[in-house]
């Protein structure tokens, strides 16, 4: 690539993962369609969109470390129970078309905005509830689906995350954004770069540009998040799932 193509994928990055950080995912809904925009084929494409977003993961994590919102049981077990997902999903979706699987997803993803937007308190109060045996059972069977689509989709699944552990584990959308990404963006988007990597093939030319814009959305999108508070950041959530679903869609 050029000094203007990586100019203009340190900006894509950059804004995409600051969107992404603040609302609790999405990174791929500009990000990746970039990629392919560019030149890269899709298989590559997505492997490398993968490695890109663990710099998110970082970025986010040394931000919200600070504000000590993540208790360390409640995250042991969102990996133990997502990562088998996540590997299950990327090492099929290479083989999988995935047409069908868009639409529905979109569908999907539009659906979660709405639901939070007619639900007018949803996630603005911190309510743990579900932690008992049979709700960490249900719970932890939502969180392995989700790590499926993290692993094998390329935008909008860390939004599912988010809603499963504010409609779920009733997590206010601070501390769920906070779970999903330190656990989704670093730890599933690190496994599921690895498994694309060896099934696949990454384009290591384009990360340092893609690197470096998600450092800094992370971070920056994540100090927002912090910043501004629950209301904000479900308004922000609910743009960006109806955003997601609709690029998803068409």
């Amino acid at each position: 690539m050029d000094w203007a193509e990586q100019l203009i994928l340190l900006l894509v990055s950059l804004a995409a993962n600051v969107f992404s950080a603040f609302a609790g995912g999405g990174a791929g809904l500009l990000q990746f369609p970039a990629l392919i925009f560019l030149g890269l084929p899709f298989g590559i494409a997505l492997a490398t969109h993968k490695v890109a977003t663990v710099a998110l993961g970082v970025g986010a994590t040394l931000r919200h470390l600070r504000e000590r919102s993540l208790e360390g049981r409640f995250s042991l077990f969102i990996l133990a129970t997502g990562l088998p997902g996540v590997v299950a999903g990327a090492a099929f979706i290479l083989d999988v078309p995935e047409a069908a699987a868009r639409v529905s997803l979109g569908a999907l993803t539009i659906g979660l905005g709405l639901y939070s937007f007619f639900n007018k308190q949803l996630g603005l109060e911190h309510t743990p509830r579900h932690r008992t045996r049979h709700g960490y059972a249900v719970g932890g069977f939502g969180v392995f689906l989700v790590g499926v689509l993290n692993g094998s989709l390329t935008s909008g699944t860390g939004l599912f995350c988010t809603i499963w552990l504010v409609r779920w584990f009733g997590l206010d959308y601070r501390r769920a954004v906070a779970y999903t990404l330190v656990l989704v963006g670093l730890f599933w988007n690190g496994a599921g770069a690895v498994t694309l990597g060896i099934l696949g093939e990454i384009e290591w030319s384009w990360l340092p540009a893609l690197l470096v814009g998600s450092l800094v959305g992370g971070y920056l999108g994540a100090h927002w998040s912090i910043v501004k508070g629950n209301r904000w950041i479900k308004r922000g959530f609910e743009i960006v799932t109806v955003l997601v679903g609709l690029k998803l869609i068409f």
